[in-house]
């Protein structure tokens, strides 16, 4: 890929080899900014999992960034009332299927009951593409749909890892102070520690990087996320 003449200026900046302090790569990337838009921090973590393992999970970062999102409720008539009174955009059953089935998708989370789930399983194909699908891993398939709008309106963010155990997130701005960054990735990480198999040996967390969306990206020393 070829880079702009900006980009490959600010890039000398990022010491060869050298893997910076949490607090010290998410400083530095505000020194690497060649983009005028305030841009995504994200962290790229390696982990060391065997073919048949995979991590899962949801964390609510610290310091927000994201837009609020506009959360929909599968539920019976008995809980429309609790999750519209928790801050739901749009509550209801069989009438929303219908209306997903018909191409509408104005939401950005789905959260379903359970006794939902076998009517909800007809949108597999829709939702599941868009990773919209209500899912217990991720704390949106429950009774207690008050607790997971709360969350989900907090800034809960799902994370998982792909093929080749990789766990792409987002974890802030460029436009947010270092420290805030800092917090949010070390809090990410003490989520992902704790899912960490009993079955694995040696370190954890094989590597984690932190890039802006259009920056070089900087290595993190592992001393501090490997506990």
């Amino acid at each position: 890929m070829k880079h702009g003449k900006k980009y490959r200026e600010v890039v000398k900046k990022v010491e060869a080899g050298k893997a910076y302090e949490l607090a010290e790569a998410c400083a530095l990337l505000k020194e690497l900014k060649v983009a005028k838009f305030d841009e995504t921090v994200e962290a790229h973590i390696k982990l060391n999992l065997k073919k048949s393992q995979t991590v899962r999970d949801t964390v609510v970062l610290p310091h927000q960034f994201k837009a609020e999102k506009k959360v929909l409720v599968f539920c019976k008539p008995d809980k429309e009332k609790e999750a519209l009174e928790a801050g739901a955009a749009y509550v209801g059953s069989d009438e929303l299927i219908e209306k997903i089935k018909g191409g509408w998708m104005d939401f950005d989370i789905a959260v379903a009951t359970p006794d939902m789930m076998k009517d909800v399983g007809k949108l597999g194909m829709v939702l599941g593409r868009r990773g919209l699908m209500p899912n217990p891993k991720t704390g949106t398939v429950t009774f207690d749909v008050k607790a997971a709008i709360g969350e989900l309106k907090k800034g809960r963010t799902e994370f998982r890892t792909d093929k080749t155990n990789i766990i792409h997130i987002s974890v802030g701005k460029l436009s947010m102070e270092p420290a805030q960054v800092a917090s949010n990735l070390e809090t990410l990480l003490g989520e992902i520690q704790r899912k960490r198999p009993s079955d694995v040996k040696g370190e954890f967390v094989q590597s984690v990087y932190v890039a802006g969306t259009m920056t070089p990206s900087v290595k993190v020393a592992l001393a501090k996320v490997e506990r």
